[in-house]
């Protein structure tokens, strides 16, 4: 028998494959007694064998003979610095490109990409990403897991400015996100709250990233911007916590079975990534990988 040699992990359990699958527990015991899915009874328990399934969702596909066209390694949407790290560090061999939320929500669902990483907020559901993601990807074979609890706020440069809030900012110059960017749609939202008028604000150049708009504060070119705790503290800069935002991947489910997605997945599950997490700050990671949404 081959042995399988990706960093995929050889056998799901019955609560992942439902998962990954959109189907009720209930449904994937029956679909085993039958016959129907590959599985595995060594161990007293049902066991489904990645590289098996993988081949039986292939297999199970209809429609025209035109093969659809292969999503390419690439993960899009919202840059995060963990997330940013990991991909390098677990040598997964996946490609980003990184310009915002909604940009990589678009991305993905015209097959860009195998993932996107968003936090994208929903005032008037208060909720973060599901709804963004159900009204934009509905007809995507896709999964939208956590990846992280995130801590966001206030960065100022210290001995400088020192806000108490969101409408505080009034008169001082801020480095703004891209339009297209989770950080910039919720500013927005806590501004219009606040009472703080945009139009009457002073903005440097547009910064595309996390770090950029934590480097114009750092240079004077901004009084503050609106980002990461974790940011902060790389670059110095004092942080006034406003909220916890929700960070979670929006991912191809059939690339989720593939190496390259898996040897991330599977990293991000190690002692290494949550000691990672811990140093630099500003993220909560016990969460990671729950399934949270379904197309």
């Amino acid at each position: 028998m081959n042995q399988i040699t990706s960093t995929a992990p050889e056998f799901l359990t019955v609560r992942e494959l439902a998962d990954l699958l959109r189907i009720k527990e209930r449904k994937v015991y029956d679909l085993a007694a039958n016959g129907t899915v590959p599985c595995s009874r060594a161990t007293g328990k049902l066991l489904f064998p990645t590289a098996e399934i993988r081949d039986w969702i292939e297999g199970a596909k209809s429609g025209g003979t035109t093969a659809p066209t292969p999503r390419p390694p690439i993960l899009l949407g919202s840059h995060d610095p963990l997330l940013d790290w990991a991909i390098r560090q677990s040598r997964c061999g996946l490609a980003s490109y990184f310009d915002g939320s909604l940009d990589g929500l678009a991305r993905f669902v015209r097959g860009e990409g195998i993932a996107a990483g968003l936090h994208i907020y929903d005032g008037p559901d208060d909720a973060w990403n599901t709804p963004a993601v159900a009204a934009a990807a509905a007809d995507a074979n896709a999964v939208l897991v956590t990846f992280a609890s995130r801590k966001r706020g206030i960065l100022t440069y210290p001995g400088g400015h020192e806000p108490t809030g969101i409408a505080d900012l009034a008169g001082l110059t801020l480095a703004p996100r891209q339009a297209e960017s989770g950080t910039a749609i919720l500013f927005r939202n806590l501004a219009e709250k606040a009472g703080l008028d945009l139009t009457q604000m002073k903005f440097t150049e547009v910064a595309r990233t996390e770090d950029e708009a934590a480097q114009a504060v750092g240079r004077g070119e901004a009084d503050a911007t609106f980002g990461l705790e974790t940011v902060a503290r790389t670059y110095g800069l004092t942080f006034l916590p406003v909220l916890e935002e929700r960070f979670d991947l929006l991912v191809d489910r059939k690339a989720w079975f593939e190496p390259p997605l898996q040897a991330l997945v599977t990293f991000c599950r190690s002692p290494a990534f949550r000691e990672r997490a811990d140093i630099i700050g500003g993220y909560n990671v016990a969460d990671f990988g729950t399934v949270i949404w379904n197309a």
